[in-house]
């Protein structure tokens, strides 16, 4: 028996994710989720545009029109959606309620279909739009804004919670 020079891997503390491990990871899955359900409403004919749409600009070839260019596409969402993320972060983390969020995703929407649209050659202007497209996708970019929104202000707080927890127990 090695007694106390051991400790059981059970007794062990996992080290928590830093703050902004947490951001990056809410980041990619807030992408690959909304953009993945964003797919599914296309397939539904509740808008026109597809993910695939990122890869526009940059890709040559039909691949990305297939399912390659559809996994692809998705995961390029979620990497730009860390970038995203990590700007909730820097500049809205402190604010609380799903309002922020909410307003953080319309902004997004009208800066992807408003301001970028002419880099994407497949995706009509936004005043040519189907009314189910508009919708369909401001609702997405509302559900995701609070989606990251909610979730990085969130651990924010309790982060600040478990710090004034840590300093009134420590006095």
């Amino acid at each position: 028996m090695e007694g106390n020079h051991q400790r059981l891997e059970q007794n062990q503390r996992e080290k928590p994710l830093s703050f902004i491990s947490i951001v990056i990871i809410t980041g990619f899955v807030g992408g690959v989720l909304w953009s993945s359900l964003a797919l599914l409403a296309h397939y539904f004919n509740f808008t026109d545009i597809r993910p695939n749409m990122i890869l526009e600009p940059w890709a040559l070839g039909d691949w990305k029109r297939g399912w390659i260019g559809t996994v692809f596409s998705l995961i390029t969402i979620g990497l730009i959606s860390i970038g995203a993320a990590l700007l909730y972060y820097a500049l809205l983390r402190k604010f609380d309620g799903f309002w922020v969020g909410l307003a953080y995703g319309l902004g997004l929407f009208f800066l992807v279909f408003y301001v970028l649209n002419p880099i994407f050659p497949g995706v009509q202007s936004f005043w040519k739009l189907s009314w189910n497209t508009l919708i369909t996708t401001a609702c997405f970019y509302l559900l995701y804004g609070v989606f990251i929104g909610y979730s990085i202000s969130f651990e924010e707080s309790e982060r600040g919670a478990r710090e004034e927890l840590a300093e009134n127990g420590n006095s």
